[in-house]
């Protein structure tokens, strides 16, 4: 099978993927979770390879899935050995967004807000959280938020978006985890925004790299037709 057609069949199966766990957890089917969860990176950072994606896109996208299957357990080892496995997925997304990304003027407005959104979060949430808790829920916080920030200023709405719903989406487990009250279905949602967050986020870099690669392929073309 060519490349053409991989990759749409590799995106239809991350939405079939995504569809499955979102049903279990909407029906409280556990087994259909702890199947799909773990096939939703994989298929993405897949989708994202064969369209040209820069190896830290990928890479970001195993860390998510690192973290993905260690939260299938509630041990509390497993959940600091999942914290820190998204925290260095964000770590990626930093380095990717510098090298892919555009300076922009609306970092002197929105890194501010960002700056706020932090320090309210992190605020409200501590004195609920468990003492040990609190120290890497703090450093994981401001490396999610810094993401979510240069996401949005360097790379535009639709990655910005995906940052904001990845902001969403733990903000869900942290309150979840200081005991605040929790929406119907929460892990649904907290899933959602997550899914929704990571496949915005890899659109934003992938259109970022289209944009920079247009002026060189517009050239090429030009000299291609050139006598």
């Amino acid at each position: 099978m060519t490349r053409s057609r991989v990759i749409p069949v590799l995106l239809a199966l991350c939405a079939l993927a995504t569809a499955v766990d979102l049903l279990s957890l909407a029906t409280g089917f556990g087994p259909g979770h702890t199947l799909a969860k773990p096939l939703l990176m994989p298929l993405l950072a897949g989708w994202a390879a064969l369209r040209g994606a820069p190896r830290l896109l990928p890479a970001a996208l195993a860390c998510g899935w690192g973290g993905d299957v260690l939260l299938l357990s509630d041990a509390d080892p497993a959940f600091f050995a999942g914290m820190a496995s998204f925290a260095a997925g964000h770590v990626c997304y930093l380095v990717l967004f510098a090298r892919v990304g555009r300076p922009h003027t609306r970092a002197a407005v929105l890194a501010p807000c960002y700056a706020v959104v932090l320090t309210a979060t992190v605020v409200l949430l501590w004195p609920g959280l468990p003492h040990e808790l609190r120290p890497p829920v703090a450093v994981y916080s401001t490396l999610l938020t810094a993401m979510a920030c240069t996401a949005a200023v360097r790379l535009g709405p639709v990655a910005g978006a995906g940052g904001l719903l990845f902001l969403l989406s733990d903000t869900l487990i942290a309150t979840g985890v200081a005991d605040w009250p929790q929406p119907p279905c929460p892990d649904l949602w907290i899933m959602l925004t997550y899914v929704a967050a990571q496949f915005l986020l890899v659109r934003g870099v992938l259109d970022g790299l289209g944009g920079r690669r247009e002026p060189a392929a517009a050239y090429r073309e030009v000299r291609s037709t050139t006598p």
